[in-house]
């Protein structure tokens, strides 16, 4: 057989060589564009809600059967409950199908299309890909319509029995789908769907396999029985691999695995250079269901959680008692470890209740602290909750987007508002609570001087700092070879903001990619960076660099990149220095950087 290889995105590390197992064929079906005689419509419309029925009780009976492994995701299929009880989803498919007299099938594709050309418009990207949910949901509803059809009101498919390990594939995955084989037989999964925040890369990592999403033709290449390849390093599947491939993925799934051992056996220990310098690693997460994984692999606290998860896919808005318990729950398990709470980082497309805002460029339009400072109840609403949750372990607040004192001093404002509340009704909150900012604009990296004296810490966002600094969407194809982390621009600005809170005599993190980038943590070594808040994967790799490096020689290669004028002299010396201290942080752990551009 011929050799294929297929490109995808990697979402978690590893190699893994074994036979396909592909779940849910069978829902891959071909939709009908043909209209249906008006006499059927009824019988459109009962199969429409019978299969919504069935999907709902699909799932209801899967959160029964979570084994102990998958427990800490039940969370994931509540969400997809959720979105089956939105009536945005069902009630906009019937009146597609009411509307043009058409397949159940077919008005349910258009009408996930239609959700999809809003979650296109959505800048921020974890936010931007939970299409993916919606389109997960939909494919069980149509998998339910398809047996409908076939066999008037089976139950749905069994999974195959397995009695070796396989490597699972998909058109998606969610958490729910794998709970009907036993987990212990994944050795790696890849989907044809998903992104960099997909749930099976937070699946996979958690499981501790490789996986790769968003496949281009892995559904019609790729069939049950072949042996492939998944690289979860270069994000590739390799199909019929050739006999000095196999050679070459067999020595480098050892090299990996040896590697991987050696890094979390040490992932607990403190993150301090040989010369002393002391150095916080944080976790970056979405869910509670994260942490976890986070404290398993080191993370010595949450340095950013991600709110804005609670509020989606919900048929209301959540309620202070809602959002306390979520915070207060995540705020025991981590204590004493800090837990950085950001405020909603969300436009109010994407917010039940609220009435959305017809924007030509909503990126830099009402979104993050924008939003909540024109719905202040809903933000003092959450900002109660926190208050009240940092009673339970060590948490502090923290305002995305923050472009100037303006913003800051409103948004402190309504803290001191919720904090008068909760004394006058008596309600227990801490009242020493941190607050800091998150630094993604390069208004602020400018003023930072005069902000840094408001607040208690600094977050260097590091990936909205460097599309904005440099006006790149690294999305656009056309210009995302422009994205250059280690531009003088950005490493000028990043400079500046932890000088200027240090000389305040405030804590400077630094969030987003460049932070788990083994070519820019030296870089940011040498800055003195208080933290670095990453992916929890990540954070192993990251610590052994921190722990074989000196102060000194961080600050040499700083020293260097900053008496660099151009981008391509900044890579080449970065390249130079980095790769022959730290090859194997290098080979396992994909780069921002395009070494090789210039």
């Amino acid at each position: 057989m011929v050799q294929t290889i297929l490109h995808g995105i990697p979402v978690s590390a590893g190699i893994s060589i074994g036979k396909v197992y592909f779940m849910h064929r069978a829902g891959m079906h071909v939709v009908s564009h043909e209209p249906v005689h008006p006499d059927r419509l009824g019988y459109e419309l009962e199969r429409l809600d019978m299969a919504f029925d069935r999907a709902r009780q699909e799932l209801k009976d899967a959160l029964d059967k979570v084994p102990p492994e998958l427990k800490e995701h039940a969370s994931l299929i509540d969400s997809h409950l959720m979105i089956l009880a939105d009536p945005k989803l069902q009630g906009s498919a019937r009146r597609i199908l009411e509307e043009q007299c058409i397949e159940a099938e077919w008005a349910l594709d258009q009408a996930v299309e239609r959700i999809a050309d809003v979650f296109a418009a959505i800048e921020d990207p974890y936010i931007r890909e939970r299409i993916q949910d919606v389109r997960a949901v939909s494919e069980r509803v149509m998998n339910h319509l398809a047996l409908l059809d076939r066999d008037n009101g089976a139950a749905a498919l069994a999974a195959k029995p397995l009695s070796n390990r396989v490597v699972l594939m998909a058109n998606d995955l969610t958490p729910a789908d794998t709970i009907e084989i036993e987990v212990e037989k994944i050795m790696s999964l890849a989907t044809e769907q998903g992104g960099k925040t997909s749930h099976t890369g937070i699946l996979a990592r958690s499981l501790q396999i490789p996986a790769v999403v968003g496949v281009s033709g892995l559904c019609e290449t790729v069939k049950d029985g072949d042996l492939v390849i998944v690289d979860g390093l270069n994000g590739k599947v390799i199909v019929n691999p050739e006999e000095a491939v196999l050679g070459t993925y067999g020595d480098l799934k050892y090299q990996f695995e040896k590697y991987h051992q050696t890094i979390n056996q040490a992932c607990q220990l403190p993150a301090e250079t040989t010369d002393g310098f002391r150095i916080m690693v944080y976790a970056n997460i979405e869910l509670a269901e994260e942490v976890t994984a986070a404290l398993d692999h080191g993370g010595e606290g949450i340095g950013l959680y991600r709110t804005e998860y609670a509020f989606m896919h919900r048929r209301q808005l959540p309620t202070e008692e809602e959002l306390y318990e979520e915070y207060k729950d995540l705020a025991s398990i981590c204590a004493p470890r800090r837990v950085v709470f950001r405020t909603l980082d969300v436009g109010g497309d994407k917010i039940v209740g609220v009435e959305p805002t017809d924007e030509a460029n909503p990126a830099m339009g009402l979104r993050a602290i924008r939003f909540c400072l024109r719905h202040e109840e809903l933000f003092k609403r959450q900002i109660r909750a926190i208050l009240r949750a940092a009673l339970h372990g060590n948490a502090a607040l923290m305002f995305p987007m923050i472009s100037g004192l303006r913003e800051l001093n409103q948004a402190k404002f309504i803290l001191a508002k919720a904090q008068r509340e909760l004394e006058a009704e008596g309600v227990p909150y801490a009242k020493d609570m941190p607050i800091g900012m998150m630094v993604e604009l390069p208004s602020a990296v400018v003023i930072a001087e005069m902000l840094a004296p408001e607040v208690d810490f600094f977050s260097i966002g590091t990936n909205d700092l460097i599309q904005y600094s440099l006006g790149i969407d690294r999305t656009n194809r056309y210009v995302s070879y422009l994205y250059q982390p280690l531009h003088p621009a950005v490493v000028r600005s990043i400079k500046h903001v932890v000088d200027a809170g240090h000389r305040e005599g405030i804590e400077v993190n630094v969030c987003g990619e460049l932070a788990s980038d083994p070519y820019c943590v030296p870089i940011l070594m040498g800055m003195q960076v208080d933290g670095l808040s990453i992916a929890p994967q990540a954070i192993p790799g990251i610590k052994r660099i921190i722990r074989q490096a000196t102060l000194e020689e961080c600050k040499d290669l700083l020293r260097d990149v900053l008496a660099a004028n151009t981008v391509s002299k900044i890579n080449r010396q970065v390249k130079e220095t980095v790769f022959k201290r730290f090859p194997e942080e290098v080979m396992f752990f994909s780069s921002l950087l395009d070494l090789d551009e210039g």
